[in-house]
């Protein structure tokens, strides 16, 4: 074999090993990379209402027995007997919660997966009313980043409802509408068909997002770009938005898969991905003009950095650092090439930052912003913590500190 060709097996080899490592060494990686950099948030006190619960029907859960759980948790806390409602698919949450604090409620819980915790905390964005998190989903990326204890439901229950209030940031992404050229582009593509609707969340119908003066008009799709009826739209992410190979994986998962294998269906999703084409683009951050034009696989968005299975993507991210962590990953040479990107992540994560292999054909360029504007060649599909936006060739992000206050343990 050629020099070359050996670089690249040992890529392989070094990425398998890197994914051992990364399971033992999971435990010091938390403790060096905590999800938050300040040491806590004031509770407001003026709220004195009892909690409310925001539910997922749809997910693998006795209902009724959580209620019981829970109303038992809030009676032995001295708190005031819940309020309950559920999730439909024409409200995934945003509604019920905006109803929750009409009624006073002093911690608003969402129990379901990503897209329920997305549809409650834009109802809560910058009411200072906490939200509690009840991670019932496959992915459970907050429940992660917050070090929920995912595997206990009752343990997951007592922190939604007495847990430490912390203030976090909010990731907010809104994209401009295709033309009727690009539009066209999409209707001629295999996976045209896999980009659900805009306004589709795991949960059901999505929310209306928050309004923007100043706002370009987005669109929603369901096979193809069609116009919605709220032209100002701008989705929340709690942990991370991005474009390419990120959401065309999300678009390819299935629903049936990820019911068996829970987040690995991702993983199963992505592997049909790995050949797909590069991202054309250029980005701008904060005020600065454009970038040089650039290829990648996927550019990401982030407002933590925990990924399910040990991971850890962004190992400098922070929740209430006030920044957005930018990623761009690329990679070439085909599968060796997703190998040797694997290895950088998962040394990353155990905070080797600096890569002395001669030879690499995976690539993470890392900036941070407070903004970033991507604009691509083609159509990209978009998604935010694993839900998809559509197609689109402009992309704004941005980070709204301190925009949401949450229940941890």
């Amino acid at each position: 074999m050629t020099w070359v060709q050996w670089v690249a097996v040992a890529a392989l080899v070094l990425a398998v090993a890197g994914v051992v490592i990364g399971a033992i060494a999971w435990h010091g990686v938390r403790t060096r990379t905590p999800s938050f950099a300040s040491e806590g948030h004031e509770p407001d006190g003026s709220r004195t209402g009892p909690p409310a619960v925001v539910v997922n029907p749809s997910k693998a859960v006795d209902v009724d027995e959580l209620r019981r759980l829970i109303e038992q948790s809030a009676a032995e806390a001295g708190l005031g007997n819940p309020m309950w409602f559920e999730t439909t698919v024409e409200d995934p949450g945003l509604g019920q919660a905006r109803k929750a604090l009409e009624q006073g409620a002093s911690v608003v819980v969402a129990a379901g997966g990503d897209g329920t915790m997305r549809a409650v905390a834009e109802a809560l964005a910058g009411t200072e009313v906490p939200m509690g998190i009840v991670p019932l989903g496959t992915g459970n990326l907050l429940a992660r980043n917050l070090d929920v204890a995912i595997g206990s439901l009752r343990e997951t229950v007592a922190t939604a409802l007495t847990g430490r209030d912390r203030a976090m940031d909010l990731g907010w992404l809104r994209t401009e509408p295709l033309s009727a050229e690009d539009e066209e582009k999409v209707r001629g593509r295999a996976d045209a068909s896999t980009a659900r609707s805009a306004e589709r969340t795991e949960s059901g119908e999505a929310a209306d997002a928050r309004d923007l003066d100043s706002a370009v008009p987005g669109y929603g799709m369901d096979e193809v770009p069609v116009p919605t009826t709220d032209p100002d739209k701008e989705h929340v992410f709690l942990v991370i938005g991005g474009l390419g190979f990120d959401a065309a994986m999300v678009s390819g998962a299935d629903d049936e898969l990820k019911a068996k294998l829970g987040w690995l269906a991702y993983f199963v999703a992505g592997v049909q991905h790995l050949t797909g084409r590069k991202i054309h683009a250029t980005a701008e951050l904060g005020e600065s003009g454009p970038s040089e034009p650039f290829s990648a696989r996927t550019i990401l968005f982030a407002n933590c950095g925990r990924l399910p299975g040990g991971v850890v993507l962004f190992p400098d991210a922070q929740l209430d650092d006030g920044w957005l962590d930018i990623a761009v990953l690329d990679t070439k040479g085909g599968l060796i090439g997703w190998a040797d990107l694997l290895r950088k992540v998962t040394l990353q994560g155990l905070g080797v930052r600096k890569d002395r292999m001669p030879y690499t054909t995976g690539s993470i360029e890392f900036r941070r912003a407070g903004s970033v504007v991507v604009r691509t060649e083609e159509p990209e599909h978009v998604q935010v913590d694993g839900d998809l936006v559509g197609y689109a060739t402009t992309i704004h992000a941005r980070v709204e500190k301190s925009g949401l206050v949450v229940r941890t343990p």
